[in-house]
């Protein structure tokens, strides 16, 4: 990633995934060049009211990197992670549930130094 030489801006952004069903939710926060993306906290719930497990991964251009892996949840349960992330460019956040009907929300600090 180049480094930023000029001002830029900063803003406090967010991204969801409604009902994902049983699949990754790839890209949910996608890099863009001259971008660095902090995440503040992704919060899951599930509205199956069926236990499941979870996955979270980075995709840094060429490989995946778990962040968590197939940690379990319990039925109408909400999920938090707070542990800062920081994106770039490159990188991708891909989200995944087994259960049919899970809700994602994602927070985060866009700084944009274009």
């Amino acid at each position: 990633m180049a480094l930023p030489t000029g001002s830029g801006s900063e803003r406090l952004r967010r991204a969801s995934v409604y009902n994902n069903n049983n699949t990754w939710a790839n890209d949910v926060i996608s890099g863009t060049a001259l971008h660095i993306y902090t995440i503040i906290s992704i919060i899951f719930t599930d509205q199956q009211n069926a236990s499941g497990l979870l996955s979270m991964r980075i995709n840094n251009g060429s490989n995946d990197i778990y962040l968590l892996s197939d940690q379990a949840h319990g039925a109408r349960e909400t999920f938090v992670y707070s542990d800062k992330i920081v994106l770039e460019e490159d990188d991708d956040l891909d989200l995944y549930n087994t259960c049919t009907a899970g809700h994602w929300w994602v927070s985060y600090i866009d700084q944009n130094f274009e």
